[in-house]
């Protein structure tokens, strides 16, 4: 029988894009949570995700929530893009980097109640 202080009742799939993989679940394990991975691909531009599945108690549903987040939610970041010219011109090389600001990141969460969670 499991002790009542080691019982997990929730089960959150999170999907997070590959790149925030290694983050993510270091950062849970180092917390103490243990994950399962699920290679997975998806959404609108088909890119690689990977899907992390994990038992944790009701008392810790938001520190793991608050984990995903600061290692896979969204973020805004500034990359620097060549202004293009059409081919052949003869100021392609001298046109600057322009500052663009793009999201990156995001996970998508869902929570479910679990009725019963056994390592065997």
């Amino acid at each position: 029988m499991m002790e009542a202080a080691n019982v997990h009742n929730k089960l959150i799939l999170a999907v997070v894009q590959e790149d925030d993989y290694d983050t993510t679940v270091s950062e849970l394990n180092q917390n103490g949570f243990f994950v399962t991975m699920l290679s997975s691909t998806g959404g609108f531009w088909k890119k690689k995700n990977i899907t992390i599945m994990l038992g944790v108690e009701e008392a810790r549903l938001e520190d793991a929530l608050s984990i995903l987040k600061q290692c896979a939610g969204k973020r805004k970041q500034t990359i620097y893009s060549n202004v293009t010219m059409p081919t052949g011109s003869q100021y392609a090389v001298a046109m600057p980097s322009v500052p663009v600001n793009v999201e990156l990141g995001g996970v998508t969460v869902f929570i479910m109640d679990l009725e019963r969670l056994e390592k065997l």
